[in-house]
């Protein structure tokens, strides 16, 4: 079986600079294994058949407001009952603060108790959408990532064909470098991928001849991204193989597609030779791309909808 992916809750609580009002044991031993997110609502009236104990929790104002119709005694059971289950947290809102049955109950079984001055719905879609990339699903694919007109390309070829020489020459021209060598790729929801660099090698490049270079030391901050959509995949052929093929498409009304994940991402293949500028072929591409997200058309030949 495979292990589930985590995420620490110290990371979460660097990420979203989040406070502590009670920790049990240190945050970076506390592993987060669940997506869900969600505010206490009939768990305050024991409805807790579909509880699911490895949620982060949000406290917010409505629930202040709640307990606060609860008696003293009845306050300590109410909460007492959720942290019997043992979530990881339960996070405070808007600067809220534990009221003394809440941090009973927690010291009781060692739940953690967290600040954030956050609204209750601003929280939630945070900390959504942030588990939504750390724990999704993930592969590792040998290529380069850049990003060109806003637009993610991953960019595959053999080895030597010059990958790493076309996303320095992009970022040369402006555009920005994800990933170099090693892609990360994480399937953040049904149909979206994500692209990233492993950390150790986050900014740097490595150009044959010359060796490893540090791309944000080089070309600035704004040349470096750390992650992105992957909206388009580019393969790079050499110029023999392609000659040897001919089912290439030379008109660019056939759909091509590379299936990620599980999810579908529209796919060119780029003949490659000496001479030929690769870097603006790339960026053609991209603005192909967006020209079709739109519907326009180009030459009599209609994007997006593959019809002369």
């Amino acid at each position: 079986m495979l292990e589930p992916y985590k995420v620490s809750l110290k990371k979460i609580m660097e990420k979203l600079s989040l406070g502590f009002f009670f920790s049990p044991i240190s945050p970076d031993k506390v592993k987060i294994i669940s997506k869900n997110v969600s505010r206490l609502s009939f768990e305050l009236d024991g409805f807790l058949d579909y509880f699911d104990k490895n949620k982060l929790l949000i406290f917010g104002k409505i629930e202040q407001k709640y307990l606060l119709t609860f008696s003293s005694e009845e306050r300590f059971e109410a909460i007492d009952r959720v942290f019997a289950f043992g979530p990881p947290a339960l996070i405070f809102a808007r600067n809220l603060y534990p009221s003394k049955e809440v941090l009973k109950s927690a010291k009781k079984n060692g739940v953690h108790l967290i600040s954030s001055s956050d609204e209750a719905s601003v929280l939630l879609a945070s900390l959504v959408s942030f588990l939504n990339f750390e724990l999704a699903n993930l592969v590792l694919r040998h290529g380069v990532f850049v990003e060109v007109y806003g637009e993610g390309i991953l960019i595959f070829g053999k080895s030597g064909i010059g990958k790493s020489e076309v996303a320095v020459e992009l970022v040369q021209r402006g555009h920005r470098l994800v990933a170099d060598d090693l892609v990360e790729i994480k399937r953040v929801s049904k149909s979206l991928l994500v692209g990233c660099a492993p950390k150790n090698i986050r900014h740097f490049m490595e150009i044959r001849g010359i060796g490893i270079i540090n791309v944000r030391e080089l070309f600035g901050t704004g040349s470096v991204r750390e992650k992105e959509e992957i909206n388009l995949v580019l393969y790079l052929d050499s110029w023999d193989d392609w000659e040897k093929d001919k089912s290439y498409d030379r008109m660019g009304v056939e759909s091509q597609y590379t299936k990620i994940l599980d999810v579908i991402v529209p796919t060119l293949r780029i003949p490659v030779r000496p001479g030929r500028s690769l870097a603006v072929i790339v960026e053609i591409a991209a603005m192909n791309l967006r020209q079709k997200k739109v519907g326009g058309s180009v030459g009599g030949i209609f994007l997006g909808a593959s019809k002369i």
